[in-house]
């Protein structure tokens, strides 16, 4: 298990970290999420050394992590941290050897993830000729080379289009599965709600919420209806009291039922201004579980 325990960290008068703590199991896909500057990426590269805190300590197993615990870690960092000109299968096994495999296992591991990742006719090619998806599934493959036991990953979904980002969090689970410690952080909120069982949110360096997303989305304040009507006037929606309209596209529309409105009045006014084509009432998403705790 990896443990951040009040973790602080300052640069000069910013109080980049300011006491978090998390923490991730084997086999847990943890989803570690917050607005730009809010303190991610600073928790993640102490996790490796990167950077040094000021106070609260990081811990694998119940003890500090040393250069060797290191190397059963994997790192995905947001900025690009390959070779450009390293032709891509040695550089997968070039990672695969830092983490003390040899050279062959190294190879045929490297060979095993371009083949995993639909890049095994471009092993001889050099980093800066794939495109952007391309590098991304290749920085994630030196990550998994070396089968680690803990894998952080900052914004792994980053420029991938619908089909990679698929095989991305296909891949996660599966490590999960398997029982390696996943954490990684993410802007793509619906992604990580399908993904993820639990999160932890922080905004300006501190932890605004934490727990499990469907315990989160339960405890909101907040509640919605889903309401399409086939054809029907938009004026049916705008005469009821107590509810705000969230968002609207075409007959369907989102409702803010946060003060008790009436199920059944609502729905007997829907049904009275056409045809009912979807009427579910349900907790808010994660996207705005999180722009809750952010905003306070």
């Amino acid at each position: 298990m990896l443990e951040v325990i009040d973790l602080k960290k300052s640069y000069g008068d910013i109080a980049a970290l300011r006491g978090v703590n998390l923490s991730v199991a084997k086999g847990q896909l943890l989803g570690f999420l917050g607005p730009n500057g809010a303190g991610t990426t600073t928790t993640m590269r102490s996790v490796f050394g990167l950077v040094a805190p000021d106070a609260g300590q990081v811990v694998w197993n119940g003890r500090p992590i040393t250069d060797r615990e290191r190397l059963r870690f994997g790192y995905m960092p947001e900025e690009r941290g390959l070779y450009p000109r390293m032709r891509n299968a040695d550089q997968v096994a070039y990672f695969g050897m830092l983490h003390g495999m040899t050279r062959a296992g190294a190879h045929a591991a490297a060979s095993r993830w371009l083949r995993e990742f639909g890049l095994a006719d471009r092993s001889r090619d050099r980093l800066e000729e794939l495109s952007h998806g391309n590098q991304q599934r290749l920085q994630l493959a030196a990550a998994l080379v070396h089968s680690p036991e803990l894998l952080v990953l900052d914004e792994p979904f980053a420029g991938l289009d619908p089909v990679g980002v698929g095989a991305m969090g296909e891949i996660l689970a599966s490590q999960a599965a398997a029982g390696t410690a996943v954490i990684f952080s993410s802007h793509q909120l619906d992604l990580v709600e399908d993904l993820c069982e639990d999160v932890v949110i922080i905004n300006e360096g501190a932890v605004a919420l934490a727990g499990a997303v469907r315990q989160l989305r339960a405890d909101a304040p907040h509640r919605h209806v889903q309401v399409e009507v086939r054809d029907a006037a938009a004026e049916w929606i705008e005469q009821l009291e107590d509810v705000a309209i969230v968002g609207r596209q075409g007959d369907r529309v989102v409702l803010d039922v946060s003060h008790g409105v009436d199920l059944g009045r609502l729905l007997a006014a829907a049904q009275a201004a056409g045809d009912v084509i979807e009427f579910s009432y349900e907790p808010p998403s994660l996207n705005e579980v999180f722009l809750d705790a952010v905003s306070r």
